[in-house]
């Protein structure tokens, strides 16, 4: 009777929370920072939006730049970065997905797979500005496309391909190795096996790399300065303007604001903003639907 109830003392004392000073203080750090980061979110979001949306109304949105006009409209800086979006995306996205699945599907796990994923890890992590000098030498002068809208989305190829690769490599390793042997077992070739199993599985989480890349590209200005250029002319075609000069909207806010005019830049910033919430609740709504749909 004894030995129960000092068994019975010892499992209750071991159920007892112990209050130990180290975890409190932890616990405050961590709730304090969290605390801090929403803050300052919210405080950059609110001023940028104060700031900026008084200036933004139909003709900046319509109208481009003119001294003559005396407008400040930033609607070539609009269908310049949708044009880089497009051209971007449609070189990008076959080529990254493509590598992704030769190096999760075909390739043997060796040293060469290795070396490349990590090479695609460390040119996600290199500075834009220099991926923006080597498409100036290379892109602009060695193939002689100057500063051009071909020019800067050729530069942003190379810099959205590490995230495409990576991201989709991830998702594809999410579909169950069940799901292949399973397709194999039953006699389908391995392409269509990638082809109507794997990539399907797998959606969600390619569509996220897409849009993450889309981000990447409409947040990009370093490496289009040297690239693409600051031209703010309305485009007359769409092949003829892909060779021209084409300023997208962050670099025309960059412009703006070297000049000191700072109205614009912040109304551009508050559209920016605006871009980048939409792409984010894309990104969690797309996510979600196809995710629901393959399970």
């Amino acid at each position: 009777m004894r030995n129960s109830a000092e068994k019975l003392s010892n499992d209750i004392s071991l159920m007892k929370k112990k209050h130990r000073p180290k975890d409190a203080a932890q616990k405050f750090a961590i709730y304090a920072c969290a605390i801090l980061t929403v803050v300052i979110l919210f405080y950059l979001l609110i001023y940028i939006m104060i700031r900026g949306l008084p200036n933004v109304n139909w003709e900046f949105l319509s109208t481009a730049p003119s001294a003559l006009n005396k407008t400040v409209g930033i609607l070539p800086s609009i269908l310049n970065t949708l044009y880089m979006i497009g051209i971007t995306l449609l070189i990008a996205t076959p080529i990254g997905v493509g590598a992704a699945i030769f190096l999760n599907e075909y390739a043997k796990r060796g040293k060469i797979v290795k070396i490349i994923e990590f090479t695609t890890e460390t040119l996600a992590g290199i500075p834009s500005v220099l991926y923006g000098l080597f498409g100036a030498l290379f892109f602009g002068v060695t193939l002689a496309l100057g500063y051009s809208i071909i020019a800067g989305a050729l530069t942003l190829v190379l810099m959205i391909l590490p995230i495409i690769v990576r991201t989709t490599q991830e998702a594809l390793k999410t579909v169950p190795n069940e799901y292949r042997e399973g397709a194999l077992g039953i006699g389908t070739t391995k392409w269509h096996m990638i082809r109507t199993i794997i990539l399907p599985g797998a959606l969600p989480g390619i569509i996220t790399a897409v849009i993450l890349a889309i981000g990447r590209i409409v947040g990009e200005s370093a490496a289009l300065l040297f690239t693409s250029g600051i031209g703010t002319n309305m485009p007359a075609n769409f092949f003829g303007h892909m060779m021209e000069s084409g300023a997208t909207l962050t670099v025309q806010l960059y412009t703006y604001a070297a000049k000191g005019q700072n109205e614009p830049a912040f109304g551009i910033a508050a559209v920016l903003v605006i871009i980048v919430l939409v792409i984010n609740l894309l990104t969690n709504y797309l996510s979600k639907r196809f995710g629901n749909k393959n399970k």
